[in-house]
């Protein structure tokens, strides 16, 4: 890498476009436990260049525009007297930096098998916790420019967005800036469900700190896997022959992470996949079961531990009634999954896959609604991080539209994070950009356990470093 630092060109507060006429939006019980998180930080890697004297006023334009329909974006969180949090939709703004890091080529970013530190520079707001949307933007764009291309990042307060709700400001955004002035994806603001909560969350004096180490020493290292490996590690898993003629199973794998499809292939494939037998395991089931293993065996556990495998799933279609798909703002919920270390290691992959698969489809309306009352009768921030050294946490999702960012000069080359939420057996599941049920896995861990899981015989026999 690059000794000289990137150099900050121009810092401003963009407005948008149209006054807001939205009320105060009450946070959500998926909303306040992540008010100690720190904001989610994503961005996209595009190549070549666009021509930056122009590029950045009408980049500016554009997010001012976008954030005409997503309000709560350019507005600030609020503590009324009594206790709850809203975000007041008070067109404060958000702040858009512009930023030369001339140094810096995509395949020297790219190419090392450990994801570069430089990824942090390009993101504003590094590890900011997202209390302080209180007093600071609850959303800010970097567009740092390379020799060879540009990446624009996106940091967003965690306790306004999740996952759902940020990509679709995203992909709007690029929508917008090619020109496109009435939406399909239109936001959801509503707050009448079960999420909206009568119960205080009381905060220390200064609001909450994260719960993690965010200093640890840590190897993060993005793995790849295509179609063809999915296709064989889920034939593996189901205790079949692969033949080339595997489809991927699309439909578990989206119920899984219980996220909205935006894969043309899932979708091409949908009625193909529709009929699975009840006890098939989805492709994105065993993806998980095989990392879960290799990570256990790479930290050498005693085989009593007890090890979790912590995801989150959406909870907008399993709510009933259902919330709308395009509903903003938090609406997940983090299911543990618990095995011993030993069950995990000396059973097959299959067994692991069944224990996620069980919990997942268990998630339903009543159980919803009762991690709501669980959180109720214990209001608190979400304990992110890995007290034990036994858990994983698995986040985003494959399924997310990260590569529909097409600002008019093509799909981005790649797809990174900045320093937010990272801590030893933080995963977060990207699609490939080759797409058609490729998966990228953003890997977080400790040097030792890393370099047990790149050795790992089973795992790398399905992994590969990612390429452009």
């Amino acid at each position: 890498m690059p000794s000289s630092a990137p150099a900050l060109v121009s810092k401003s507060t963009v407005f948008p476009d149209r006054s807001s006429t939205l009320g105060d939006l009450k946070l959500s019980v998926s909303d306040l436990p992540m008010l100690s998180c720190h904001y989610i930080q994503k961005g996209c890697l595009f190549a070549p260049s666009p021509p930056f004297h122009s590029f950045i006023p009408l980049l500016k334009s554009a997010l001012s525009r976008t954030l005409s329909f997503f309000p709560p974006l350019a507005g600030r969180l609020k503590t009324d007297s009594d206790g709850y949090v809203y975000i007041t939709c008070n067109d404060a703004g958000v702040d858009f930096l512009h930023v030369i890091a001339a140094g810096f080529f995509i395949q020297d970013l790219l190419a090392p098998p450990d994801v570069p530190e430089s990824f942090r520079e390009f993101f504003a707001f590094d590890r900011k916790v997202s209390y302080s949307g209180h007093f600071s933007p609850i959303l800010a764009v970097q567009v740092t420019e390379l020799a060879d291309g540009v990446f624009i990042g996106c940091s967003v307060n965690h306790a306004v967005t999740d996952g759902t709700s940020f990509w679709n400001f995203f992909n709007t955004f690029a929508q917008v800036f090619r020109g496109v002035n009435h939406i399909s994806k239109v936001p959801d603001f509503h707050r009448e469900s079960v999420l909206i909560s009568k119960v205080v969350l009381r905060l220390p004096e200064g609001g909450p700190k994260v719960t993690f180490n965010a200093n640890g020493l840590l190897r993060e290292r993005i793995f790849s896997f295509s179609r063809e490996a999915i296709q064989k590690l889920k034939a593996k898993t189901n205790c079949r022959k692969w033949t080339a003629d595997d489809n991927w199973d699309v439909i578990s794998a989206a119920e899984l992470m219980g996220k909205q499809s935006n894969d043309p292939y899932e979708k091409e494939n949908r009625v193909k996949s529709a009929g699975s037998e009840t006890g098939n395991i989805s492709s994105f089931q065993s993806l998980c079961a095989l990392l879960w293993r290799a990570v256990t065996r790479a930290r050498k556990m005693p085989a009593s531990k007890t090890t979790t495998f912590r995801m989150a799933v959406n909870c907008r279609h399993r709510l009933e009634p259902k919330l709308d798909q395009y509903y903003f703002g938090n609406a997940i919920q983090s299911i543990p999954t618990y095995a011993s270390a030993g069950d995990v290691v000396l059973t097959d992959l299959r067994w692991c896959a069944e224990q996620l698969n069980k919990n997942v489809k268990a998630h339903d309306d009543a159980t919803v609604r009762r991690y709501v009352n669980e959180w109720e009768s214990n209001p608190r921030c979400f304990p992110l991080g890995n007290p034990d050294g036994a858990s994983i946490t698995m986040g985003s999702s494959p399924r997310f539209p990260m590569y529909d960012n097409d600002f008019g000069w093509g799909r981005p080359v790649a797809i990174r994070s900045g320093g937010a939420n990272k801590f030893d057996g933080k995963i977060s599941a990207f699609p490939g950009r080759e797409g058609s049920g490729s998966v990228d896995l953003e890997v977080v861990l400790e040097p030792e356990t890393m370099a047990g899981l790149e050795s790992d015989e089973e795992f790398m026999r399905y992994a590969s470093s990612f390429e452009l």
